[in-house]
């Protein structure tokens, strides 16, 4: 009998996952990874784990599965949230939930499950994996978009490799949430109405700004508005020698200066800022929403535009760096001077996009056949085929 560790959140997803593994003949174990412990950031009247944690040991003591806490607190801190603090720190917006993904659940956790006599590790994503034989008959997995369009989340796993993929099971992949909800309601699981989880990866609802504030102090600034008829949109774009010299000047975008906008606000620190955001700027009396163009943590000044349909909001291309650049399809990787036509996203839940991909030695230019909206340098952008994810890589604009 083939032995499965399932990593039990306390949510419903994770529950199901349990039961539809030991309905199909697995040994299962669930274990739960206590990753924070510091309650003094979540939101108010919320400890995530201490409930969550109760409601995967009822689920467990339902399903007659054995169950343990592990405590990952001290990875956790090192390998995401220190990780977090010196990206924003630069002014970069990071994804903690694909990184947790990537440094915890199929890393730590994964070796944990393997320590245990484990053959795999179950999450209860929407994803989906299957596998073919290349010709030298060596097993490719596949990575696979969840059936559920609303609910996939294959670009949370977008960083993992072909090892981590081979010992990872992902069962409710196949299938859609309110079918899920009926058999977790069908089987009494105590999560069955439970309320999806928010926030951080296993930390749950932070006060974002009160956790970075716990080490980036704040630093008075101001804000500024960029006109949409600013001239700077109206530069002339220079001859190139090669396609990546065009590429490259695409995907910096604008260059703005102090001097070409109007001061409109303060602010307490650029690094708590991304680029995109609508919220938190306390800036009223404008004809349109105001968002967030560009920051400067050096100058420590916020750049903003009225308007989804700024032109400082818009790019049609992006870059990522050689050593930031993954494939989860190996087999596929591009060499130098080879392009690829591609479904691309930057952010989760965003529809696909048509794109190229264009491999330089420097690293990977992604161009989009249409503008997309805030391209935010350490955000992931993932590629795929049809249903298939083949890799994705950390923005670097």
């Amino acid at each position: 009998m083939k032995r499965v560790v399932v990593g039990l959140s306390g949510g419903v997803d994770s529950s199901v996952t349990a039961y539809l593994l030991k309905e199909q003949g697995y040994d299962v174990i669930g274990l739960f990874m206590r990753n924070w412990n510091d309650a003094s950031v979540t939101l108010e009247d919320e400890c995530p784990w201490i409930e969550d944690s109760a409601d995967a040991l009822l689920v467990a003591e339902k399903l007659n599965i054995p169950f343990q806490v592990i405590d990952m607190s001290e990875s956790y801190k090192e390998r995401i949230v220190d990780y977090m603090f010196n990206e924003y720190e630069q002014g970069r917006t990071p994804n903690p939930d694909v990184l947790c993904n990537r440094e915890i659940k199929f890393d730590l956790f994964l070796k944990t499950a393997l320590d245990l006599g484990a053959d795999y590790v179950a999450t209860g994503h929407y994803a989906r994996k299957t596998s073919t034989v290349d010709e030298n008959g060596k097993e490719v997995f596949q990575l696979l978009k969840g059936t559920d369009n609303n609910k996939d989340q294959s670009y949370f796993l977008c960083q993992l490799s072909q090892e981590q993929l081979s010992k990872a099971l992902f069962p409710i992949g196949d299938i859609e949430k309110p079918e899920v909800r009926k058999i977790a309601l069908e089987q009494d699981l105590v999560t069955a109405n439970k309320k999806d989880s928010q926030g951080l990866c296993f930390i749950g609802k932070v006060s974002l700004p009160e956790f970075l504030q716990q080490q980036l102090k704040p630093k008075e600034g101001i804000i500024v508005e960029v006109a949409k008829d600013w001239e700077g949109y109206k530069r002339e774009i220079p001859t190139f020698e090669n396609k990546y010299e065009a590429l490259d000047f695409e995907a910096k975008g604008y260059s703005y200066k102090q001097e070409d906008a109007e001061v409109v606000g303060q602010h307490q620190g650029a690094h708590y800022f991304t680029r995109g955001q609508r919220k938190g700027l306390g800036v009223g009396g404008k004809v349109e929403p105001l968002f967030i163009i560009d920051t400067d943590v050096t100058e420590n000044v916020i750049y903003s535009g009225q308007g989804v349909d700024h032109p400082g909001l818009l790019k049609k291309a992006l870059f990522i760096k050689e050593e930031e650049v993954h494939w989860v399809r190996e087999d596929l990787a591009l060499n130098e001077d080879e392009t690829m036509e591609v479904l691309a996203r930057i952010r989760y839940r965003q529809p696909l996009q048509k794109a190229t991909l264009h491999k330089a030695k420097s690293g990977m230019y992604v161009e989009f056949e249409e503008a997309q909206t805030a391209i935010t340098e350490g955000q992931f952008c993932a590629w795929y085929v049809n249903d298939e994810l083949l890799g994705s890589g950390v923005i670097n604009n």
